[in-house]
């Protein structure tokens, strides 16, 4: 048995190096240096260079007296992924402790205390795992200078989104991932993790998350916890602000660090946690024809937060403005856009102004995942009434007061 082995072959008259993974069809799979597998029915072994599968022993990490403190908190994804070799999948093996010393830079910027909380996907994050996540941060930062959460990148966004709604914290709270695995070379895992050790003992006092800012080993932007989004599926530059600018570049690897627009500095606010949330609260993407009777549904079911995505400046169907006037009646509905660029406004056109005298609340320029979070956050912590005021008003910089540009992103910086 190869699998598990790096091993050079010959073969279409070339000579081929790479990790052997479990194939099932016969073939001869190569996991290759540029981090892509490869397929060969016909090939022949040169020899075995090293059995991958064996355990590498792990550095000690080294503290020091003159470094402040850092607390990872592990819940698994791709950053903290390897080649499992019995599915040939990527999945969650590796413990905080792994992580950091696999990237040993981290110990000249600070001494790491690290914690496995969950080994799990992102895909698998519930509200639930929010709250347990934002109980161990908030014990978390009683004791150290910053606290580092490594997520995986799919469903980082709402839960950055969850902490820093549930959370009031003077120091930096840093959620950082990986696009692409630890052990492929082309992995953004330790550039990521090394400038998030530097944001968590910076001086802004806020809930971030910190990914790659070009495709190349250049810089990170370290972008607010509810103005972020991942927009592509594999790019190592996936995350970006939206309807605002990054709050701090860090440029690698100097890990020189240029604040750009952040909101609270280290020690302003006064360490808080309200982990109490609603989880019966729907987001619904309107397309046309798509009925009200979704609405209906989950009005029936106990559900009274609503956030739909609608079309443009805030719009859906003018057949389910009276379906939306019932469900106001005793519950949010907050309006935000599929554009995601630009904000609502329900007042120019004759269907908005009636989804307003409905009793629809405008989302501002809100991302609709973090409209979700906030009213699971309203609704879990305030009455009705009071949420209904509160989803206007802007908590900790999910609102800008004012759009100013349309389209901000690092390729186009200026309004």
């Amino acid at each position: 048995m190869l699998t598990g082995r790096r091993v050079r072959i010959r073969a279409k008259g070339k000579i081929f190096e790479g990790i052997v993974m479990p194939s099932f069809t016969g073939s001869l799979v190569l996991k290759l240096e540029n981090g892509y597998n490869a397929g060969f029915r016909e090939y022949e072994l040169i020899e075995v260079l090293e059995d991958f599968r064996a355990q590498i022993p792990r550095a000690e990490i080294v503290r020091r007296g003159d470094l402040p403190s850092v607390k990872i908190i592990s819940t698994g994804g791709t950053i903290a992924s390897r080649v499992d070799y019995r599915t040939g999948a990527v999945t969650s093996q590796f413990t905080a402790e792994e992580i950091v010393s696999d990237v040993p830079e981290i110990a000249e910027i600070c001494n790491v205390e690290a914690e496995l909380l969950y080994n799990i996907l992102s895909e698998n994050m519930k509200p639930s795992h929010w709250i347990e996540l934002a109980r161990r941060v908030y014990e978390s930062l009683k004791k150290y200078e910053g606290v580092i959460v490594t997520h995986g990148t799919d469903t980082m966004h709402y839960s950055a989104s969850a902490l820093a709604f549930m959370l009031s914290t003077p120091k930096p709270v840093v959620f950082v991932g990986a696009q692409r695995s630890s052990d492929r070379p082309s992995s953004d895992a330790a550039m990521n993790l090394i400038c998030s050790a530097k944001l968590a003992t910076s001086d802004v006092g806020e809930v971030l998350v910190c990914m790659h800012g070009t495709t190349s080993d250049e810089f990170c932007y370290a972008h607010r916890g509810v103005k972020v989004r991942k927009m592509h599926t594999s790019r190592r530059d996936a995350f970006q602000s939206i309807n605002a600018k990054p709050v701090a570049k860090i440029q690698y690897p100097s890990l020189e660090l240029e604040w750009i627009s952040w909101r609270y500095r280290r020690g302003e606010r006064e360490l808080k946690l309200r982990d109490r949330l609603e989880e019966k609260v729907a987001l619904v993407k309107f397309y046309p024809g798509l009925g009200s009777d979704i609405i209906d549904y989950y009005h029936s079911k106990g559900y009274r937060g609503f956030v739909i995505e609608g079309t443009g400046l805030g719009h859906v169907s003018t057949d389910w403005i009276e379906t939306l006037k019932k469900v106001c009646e005793d519950s949010i509905v907050v309006m935000t856009s599929q554009c995601l660029y630009g904000r609502i406004c329900d007042r120019v056109y004759d269907t908005g102004r009636d989804l307003l005298r409905a009793g629809v609340i405008e989302g501002e320029d809100m991302l609709p995942e973090v409209a979700l979070v906030k009213l699971m956050f309203l609704l879990g912590n305030y009455s009705l009434e009071e949420a209904k005021e509160l989803v206007k008003k802007n908590f900790v910089g999910e609102i800008e007061p004012r759009s100013t540009y349309k389209n901000w992103c690092p390729e186009n910086p200026e309004p």
